[in-house]
């Protein structure tokens, strides 16, 4: 179609036209180059990308006994709302409630071995300083002191072995009751974050045998969430922790949430040369989940007065970039070297001298530096222009 416009307005003006080079004109009569124009402005400028990617848990906790047993019962399934320190399970404790009376029983015999030892060593005491007296009398033999010395000594000894044997056996009663408590399973989870946690998975049914450490239910935290993108290299340099962005996800068509820049990781992939970046994105009603699909747009860029030309202006003539420009007359069209800066829709921000006024954003392959143009009406030129900056980045 843009062939055929072209070819429509071509015939209708013909006049000389300068040569690049700098020669003198042959006299031989040129096109007059039929050209849309389009607005230099001055003006700030996004550089916006989008980026595709999934949400994640911000965090995961898995709930698994620590005793073996019997799974007796279940207190949640998938979906249930979970706060900390909630009881979750039960395994079979009739083991430990045995064990804890056997604890108790012990404790109370080593604590009655304590009572008697104590009278005992009372008992070889007082014997001891009886013989003693005797002895400084002449009544008492040595040997017979030195045997009152020893059973004194062997009764405290055992004073002693039977208070060991009393804490021995307090801290059996204490393991013991720790192991009847952790039959009832609850869950639990280091740090302040008490936000929104429901049960993710569930691992094992009523009934099961389970060994101790065997995971029985996925809690995941639900606000907020981390939305995880990954970042070519072209865009690493320009992020930083704290940028804004806007998520959307296809389960809520027309709606968008925030999210900020939490962590960008220190390596790329060797296979896709990206680099994950994960974004922290408010979920106060609870509406997005883990696992969901979200595209990421963020700002990694502005400039509050750049100079702005119409993407479609943008030409090569061999190896370098530039704009053809219109001189005050708007007969005259000037090549302009330019470097193109912050794409943003279907503008482009350019670094150049001369850039100003209007730019030829339809019709550069009929123009060279100084050649004469025509304008036509720009309304005729902007599905050609559409087509033209669809055709990707310079």
């Amino acid at each position: 179609m843009r062939a055929l416009l072209l070819l429509f307005l071509i015939p209708w003006t013909s006049v000389a036209c300068g040569r690049s080079d700098g020669a003198a004109p042959t006299g031989k009569p040129t096109v007059v180059a039929p050209v849309a124009v389009g607005a230099v402005e001055v003006r700030p400028i996004t550089l916006r990308r989008t980026f595709s990617g999934a949400l994640e848990a911000a965090s995961e906790v898995t709930v698994a006994p620590r005793i073996s047993g019997h799974v007796k019962g279940l207190a949640v399934d998938i979906g249930d709302p979970i706060t900390r320190g909630q009881v979750v399970a039960w395994i079979d404790d009739q083991e430990w409630v045995q064990a804890v009376l056997q604890s108790r029983a012990e404790l109370a015999v080593a604590k009655a071995n304590v009572e008697e030892a104590e009278a005992g060593a009372k008992i070889a005491e007082r014997t001891f300083e009886r013989i003693e007296r005797l002895r400084k009398d002449g009544v008492a033999s040595e040997s017979e002191m030195d045997a009152a010395r020893t059973a004194a000594l062997a009764r405290r000894s055992r004073v002693s072995v039977t208070k060991a044997q009393v804490q021995r056996a307090d801290a059996a009663l204490a393991s013991a009751e720790i192991r009847l408590q952790q039959a009832t399973v609850t869950a639990n989870w280091d740090g302040d974050d008490d936000g929104a946690r429901v049960v993710a998975r569930r691992f094992v049914d009523e009934g099961t045998n389970v060994s101790a450490g065997t995971a029985m239910l996925s809690i995941v935290g639900l606000q907020p969430m981390v939305a995880v993108v990954f970042v070519p290299e072209r865009d690493y340099a320009r992020l930083a922790e704290g940028q804004l962005a806007t998520i959307a996800t296809d389960a809520y068509p027309g709606e968008s949430f925030t999210g900020t820049v939490a962590r960008v990781a220190p390596v790329f992939s060797q296979n896709t040369r990206q680099v994950r970046v994960e974004l922290e994105v408010e979920n106060k009603d609870l509406r997005l989940k883990p696992g969901m699909f979200v595209r990421a747009a963020l700002d990694l860029g502005a400039d509050q007065g750049a100079t702005v030309v119409p993407y479609a202006a943008l030409t090569r003539r061999g190896d370098v970039l530039g704009v053809f420009t219109i001189d005050r007359a708007g007969d005259v069209a000037r090549w302009r070297p330019v470097r193109a800066g912050i794409r943003e829709g279907d503008f482009v921000q350019v670094f150049g001298d001369g850039v100003s006024g209007q730019v030829v954003t339809l019709g550069q392959e009929l123009c060279d530096d100084g050649a004469p143009v025509r304008i036509i009406d720009a309304k005729m030129g902007e599905s050609a222009s559409s087509a033209r900056s669809g055709a990707g980045d310079l």
